[in-house]
């Protein structure tokens, strides 16, 4: 194999695999990226077995076809010092070489053929959704998950089509997020995404991109790169149930007073009780140590009776920050029942500390 190609395109997609790769057992080949010349392009492919990533790359000159490896770390961290002009990789006796004018590298490779295949679209379902509002949407939902549930079902998010909507659902237990987005679908169905794969999905999901599933794996296509994740096999919770079906009480409130009483009690304790009163909502802190904080913002509450609301701050904080509008709802019932965050089509229940 022997190609030219432009060290600012090679150094994008370098950096872009990253996440993908096995970066403590250097011994295995999935700490090394696939790199295949064809005729007409570079294709050049990363994966831990969990996810992957393949990405074309057609703006080359390809001098001779093969096929290589390389450790993908070090592979950047030559390409990084090297010159804004183009580069060659070549293959000569089990090694890539790198070259750019004076300066040659050389890295040792392994066998290709011993590369994991990528799963095949082929015989896949087929489902269509805006893939840069699917990003936005991960994004918003994507501190709830969690991360070391023994139920693994939990710790991923849902992805639950159903009745010409297409709800994300995510949960630590705590707290619950939902997103719900209009979608006509012939089918119902649902997958559970594994966070990492999320995580990689809101940095990738910009282009028009088409996506395929079936019970065990996701695949997502656009004109430049293929990824695919493992998904989690399990039953996700019965998140309807969760949802309150009723509220007594609803306030609309200002998100940048909220975020900025939150924040302020937040300095000094993470669980703040936020105390409704007719004229005023109190926050304060609460924590053993002797160590106070008080504030509060005038609002006609509308109640004639106080009710309280004990909460970790970060469940708070999390939601505003992931909302657009200027104002968010607010219902409750009972002080010692879970209480919804609402903007839009974002809704996040949060189960109150017991005081």
């Amino acid at each position: 194999m022997k190609i030219s190609i432009k060290k600012s395109v090679l150094e994008n997609v370098l950096l872009n695999t990253q996440s993908y790769l096995e970066k403590k057992d250097l011994s295995q080949i999935i700490s090394h990226l696939y790199i295949s010349a064809t005729k007409e392009s570079l294709i050049i492919k990363a994966t831990d077995l969990e996810i992957g990533l393949e990405y074309t790359i057609k703006n080359i000159k390809v001098l001779d076809k093969g096929v290589a490896t390389a450790n993908g770390k070090r592979l950047l961290d030559i390409v990084k010092i090297l010159k804004d002009e183009d580069l060659v990789l070549e293959t000569i006796n089990d090694y890539l070489y790198i070259k750019q004018n004076s300066s040659k590298f050389k890295l040792p490779m392994f066998n290709p053929n011993e590369f994991p295949q990528f799963p095949k679209i082929e015989k896949k379902q087929k489902f269509e959704v805006n893939s840069t509002l699917l990003a936005r949407s991960f994004k918003k939902i994507s501190s709830t998950i969690d991360v070391n549930n023994p139920k693994f079902e939990l710790n991923g998010a849902l992805i639950d089509i159903k009745d010409n909507s297409l709800n994300l659902v995510s949960t630590d237990t705590r707290r619950l997020a939902i997103i719900k987005l209009e979608k006509k679908n012939e089918n119902d169905f649902f997958l559970i995404l594994p966070k990492k794969a999320i995580v990689e999905i809101q940095k990738l999901f910009f282009d028009d991109i088409e996506m395929f599933y079936d019970e065990n794996t996701l695949i997502a296509k656009s004109n430049n790169f293929q990824f695919y994740t493992k998904l989690i096999n399990g039953k996700f919770p019965d998140y309807e149930k969760i949802i309150p079906k009723e509220k007594k009480y609803r306030l609309l409130l200002n998100r940048g007073k909220t975020v900025e009483a939150i924040k302020q009690i937040a300095i000094v304790s993470n669980d703040i009780k936020i105390t409704f009163k007719p004229n005023v909502i109190l926050f304060e802190s609460l924590n053993d140590d002797n160590i106070e904080a008080k504030t509060e913002i005038e609002f006609k509450t509308g109640l004639s009776n106080e009710i309280h609301l004990a909460v970790n701050s970060k469940y708070v904080l999390d939601f505003l920050s992931n909302i657009e509008e200027d104002s968010f709802s607010l219902g409750f019932n009972e002080s010692n029942l879970p209480f919804t965050l609402e903007s839009e089509n974002f809704m996040t229940i949060i189960m109150p500390i017991m005081i």
